[in-house]
């Protein structure tokens, strides 16, 4: 894959784990809105942004492996979340080992998810080798 982070020499960029654009050539994978729910499709962490991020992740990794494609291939993150305060203040840490070689990312709040019980929801696009 060929892949280039773009970085503006603002010096802000060197204080987050994101870019404001790759540029990459190939083969592309868009997932659906990854949400987290276990396997047997019950919200995880009902009320903890923590639980749910974590969850979200780990679904997002079963998609990954099933397309032979591995964090450092996610090119670009959007995700939703009901409390944009919750997500930055208590997440960071589970959340940036994700954020692998500055994807670039989009942080979203909404008023709702499709089940009231969730908080976050997470898509990416994902290039494949």
């Amino acid at each position: 894959m060929t892949r280039t982070s773009l970085n503006l020499g603002k010096n802000w960029e060197q204080k987050v784990p994101f870019s404001l654009g790759v540029v990459v050539s190939g083969k592309f994978l868009f997932t659906a809105g990854i949400t987290a729910r276990d396997n047997d499709g019950n919200v995880v962490g009902v009320n903890s942004m923590r639980e749910q991020v974590a969850q979200c992740f780990a679904n997002l990794s079963e998609v990954l492996d099933a397309a032979g494609a591995s964090w450092a291939n996610v090119v670009k993150y959007t995700i939703y979340t009901t409390d944009i305060q919750d997500y930055n203040e208590h997440t960071k840490d589970i959340r940036t080992p994700f954020f692998v070689d500055g994807p670039a990312a989009t942080l979203i709040e909404v008023r709702k998810l499709i089940d009231p019980k969730m908080l976050v929801e997470i898509e990416a696009i994902v290039h494949i080798d």
